[in-house]
């Protein structure tokens, strides 16, 4: 049995008996973070008419979650290492339910921002300690496929299903139940997460901080996070844009130099290096900008072109969630212990490309059964079966000592990913709507056919946004093919999955 060089030989660690009721903790966990990214978009409208938010302002709503999110996720992943990932999963928790319910009871504009800064950096903690006690605590290849597709299938599908449970709480309740109901969700995963989940004792970073890297990698993700948000109000050509670009990338650059140099850094660099981990970050970093422009064209397009409400629109998501669930966890965890990772994970990113592909034909009188639910299906069998071994892939091969930072590079792709997508296909889109609303309008004479030509405008305005994620879906694949070389799970216990680096780790037969 091979062991990894240098260490001691000892026995692999007797599996958490209660591991499988962990799971169930810290998928709900997963699922109220990446559903509270999407949740909130919804009831917007009516939280900026009852707290008298500016429509200047009301982005800050969404954004202030993304910077303080996206900006602290490395420093969440490094106190995870630092502090243990249980007791930072259970803190995490605690502050995003405080933050909820300070978000639910605002009663002015300053009190929802901090509400959602607030929330941001608790899901900062939360995130990687998740995604890193599944690292920990799934050590077997099966069971790892297994835990890991039911993981997957909730980050992927999570957004969807906040669009459904938002237009439920707005439409038939009351926009603050879309804070207020993280509340339950929070304190069921705290409580089940201190009764039943385990890490392993020795699997802590005791080294110290290293506070110049936090400063230089949560002000450098903020500036990239927030230049594209910024870039999507003002135009990419506008000097604030283009200074919080410079500023992101000199802060960045200084953060590399300064992990290289430091005795214990933040990032150790060996995370982003290994080819595997890297390919992960990027192809899935390329994915969610795809996957995060749809959710907010589709979003529109129904409900503005096709007139549907709050609740129908969140239910015609329905196929796509389904297609990640079934993607995740029958095709994705069916593979997994049989094929290399990227011949899931490219072949997946294809899939999906597909299916935004035959959204590039959408028309003002487009069926939603005879093309956009094939589409979504596709979508989302695709995203499903690549995203459960890219979520399993992002602590491959790494110390334990590492699980919390790499899980927070996980994360972090997908954020920054999501801000990019935004950002980049929303100006696309406006571009195509203005242009072809200038080369149309002499023929709109009269007030009906204004407003059908506003709609045309806007449809081919979407449409070529997603042309462009068609594309960026490719390059996924392509990335996730070349980079990943890693093969199939033989059996035994996966590497860097917990056990500590004195254990004697029994590492899979990795066919290159």
């Amino acid at each position: 049995m091979p062991k990894i060089a240098g260490t001691p030989a000892r026995t692999a660690p007797t599996p958490d008996p209660g591991r499988w009721k962990a799971l169930v903790f810290i998928a709900l966990a997963q699922l109220m973070v990446v559903l509270d990214a999407t949740i909130v978009n919804i009831a917007l409208p009516s939280a900026q008419q009852d707290l008298g938010i500016s429509d200047g302002n009301r982005q800050w709503v969404i954004t202030a979650y993304a910077l303080a999110f996206g900006g602290l996720l490395l420093f969440g992943g490094r106190i995870a290492d630092l502090w243990g990932r249980k007791r930072t999963f259970v803190v995490g928790l605690a502050g995003f339910a405080a933050a909820s319910a300070l978000g639910g009871a605002a009663t002015g504009e300053a009190t929802m921002l901090g509400a959602r800064a607030l929330q941001g950096a608790f899901g900062a903690l939360l995130a990687p300690a998740a995604l890193s006690l599944l690292a920990v605590t799934f050590t077997d290849a099966k069971e790892r496929a297994k835990a890991f597709g039911i993981y997957g299938a909730i980050a992927g599908g999570g957004g969807a299903v906040g669009l459904i449970l938002g237009g439920f709480l707005t439409e038939y309740l009351n926009w603050r139940w879309t804070f207020f109901v993280n509340i339950p969700f929070a304190v069921v995963a705290a409580v089940g997460a201190y009764l039943v989940v385990r890490e392993p004792a020795d699997g802590r970073n005791r080294s110290p901080l290293d506070v110049p890297g936090v400063i230089l990698s949560t002000l450098g993700l903020v500036a990239l996070v927030y230049g594209f948000t910024r870039a999507e109000s003002e135009g990419w050509s506008d000097a604030g844009t283009v200074g919080l670009f410079v500023g992101s990338a000199v802060l960045l650059a200084a953060f590399v130099l300064t992990e290289a140099r430091v005795k214990s850094p933040l990032l150790p660099l060996r995370v982003l290096t290994d080819r595997n981990r890297g390919g992960v970050y990027l192809s899935l970093g390329l994915a969610v900008i795809a996957m995060f422009g749809l959710f907010l064209f589709l979003t529109y397009y129904l409900q503005i072109v096709k007139g549907y409400s709050p609740v129908r629109t969140g239910f015609a998501f329905l196929p796509m969630i389904a297609g990640m669930i079934v993607g995740s966890t029958q095709i994705g965890t069916r593979l997994m212990t049989r094929v290399p990772p990227r011949l899931l994970m490219a072949p997946g990113f294809l899939t999906a490309a597909v299916g935004m592909l035959l959204l590039t034909q959408l028309e003002i009188g487009t069926s939603y059964t005879g093309l956009i639910l094939p589409a979504q299906l596709l979508l989302g069998l695709g995203m499903g079966t690549a995203f459960m071994p890219a979520m399993s892939l992002a602590t491959h091969g790494v110390d334990p000592r590492d699980a919390g930072v790499a899980s927070a590079m996980v994360n972090t792709s997908q954020q920054v990913g999501g801000a990019i997508g935004t950002a980049l296909l929303n100006t696309i889109a406006a571009s195509a709507t203005t242009a072809y609303l200038a080369d149309h309008a002499a023929g709109a004479t009269t007030p009906a056919a204004q407003k059908l030509l506003q709609l045309q405008g806007m449809v081919e305005g979407y449409a070529a946004a997603i042309w462009w994620a068609v594309g960026i879906l490719a390059v996924s694949a392509a990335i996730a093919f070349a980079l990943i070389n890693t093969g199939k799970p033989e059996g035994g216990v996966v590497a860097g999955s917990g056990t500590g680096a004195d254990d004697e780790v029994r590492i899979p037969v990795v066919a290159h």
